[in-house]
């Protein structure tokens, strides 16, 4: 039987996710695992990497970039393991993680999700965990900034969601929830499968005692217009999904009043980049 089953969706991170797979079979010890590495149809020789340095790999080829909820359902359907973990290729394991994670998951009965901490390159703490999106939270996001919400708790608790670059995931939420919902094409879809597993009875912990470095130089598009245009477009899908209608009409006014105040000082400040994100934003919301 194996315990684990490892997905890693990758996407022309040929060097960083060469150094996540030998972390993973190097610093995962007392568990039987296998990896299933999604490639989004890359272009700088990761599926050829994989094939000659790690043929252990279960390897799906997409012809182009699925997004990161859809591959990472296609890793899910062909995973064996109790546990199910999605993986961010620029992430390096250490002090055997992984086995500590799943050492603790199976101490809590309820458990649907589980995080570790996470490290920064400099071996500095990174906050991955955070509240969920209600409108008094989103509210903070949109003009104090996520700074405000993330945190990295001292000690092993309950939290409401767990950023998606490490997290595991029990079979049984699987069996009851079902998939992560492929109509978020990348962001928000962890934090609205924590939120359907918390409806549905199962809790999600952090785990400080297992840590995993995660270098954030992944495979995020040069134009960082696109990230802004998946959150708003992942927040109003997150509210028509599980909010009542007033609560949305609420959320799309604090989306545009954020792109509208954005654009402003874009034209006040001659800055291009802020007017034409926030101009597509704001017919977005």
């Amino acid at each position: 039987m194996i315990d684990l089953s490892i997905v890693i969706v990758n996407w022309n991170t040929k060097e960083l996710l060469e150094d996540c797979l030998n972390s993973i079979f190097k610093q995962t010890k007392g568990v039987k695992f296998e990896v299933i590495l999604v490639d989004n149809g890359s272009t700088d020789g990761s599926v050829e990497m994989v094939k000659k340095k790690f043929g252990e790999a279960i390897l799906i080829e997409n012809k182009k970039n699925l997004g990161f909820a859809k591959a990472n359902n296609l890793g899910i359907k062909k995973a064996k393991g109790q546990f199910i973990l999605l993986l961010n290729s620029d992430t390096k394991l250490v002090g055997n993680a992984l086995t500590k994670l799943i050492d603790f998951a199976n101490t809590k009965s309820n458990l649907g999700i589980a995080g570790p901490q996470l490290l920064k390159q400099d071996g500095t703490i990174q906050p991955s965990t955070a509240p969920f999106y209600t409108l008094p939270i989103t509210t903070i996001s949109l003009f104090k900034g996520d700074k405000f919400l993330r945190r990295s708790p001292k000690k092993t608790c309950q939290v409401d969601w767990v950023e998606g670059s490490c997290f595991l995931m029990s079979r049984a939420v699987l069996d009851k929830i079902g998939l992560l919902d492929e109509k978020f094409f990348m962001y928000i879809e962890e934090m609205e499968f924590c939120y359907r597993a918390k409806k549905a009875g199962f809790s999600t912990w952090f785990y400080p005692q297992a840590q995993v470095y995660h270098l954030t130089r992944g495979s995020l598009p040069e134009n960082k217009q696109r990230v802004i245009w998946w959150i708003y477009e992942g927040l109003i899908y997150f509210y028509q999904k599980h909010f009542a209608g007033w609560q949305l009409t609420v959320l799309k006014f604090l989306l545009r009043a954020k792109a509208a105040l954005a654009w402003l000082i874009g034209f006040l400040t001659a800055n291009d980049y802020l007017k034409q994100t926030y101009g597509k934003a704001f017919k977005l919301a």
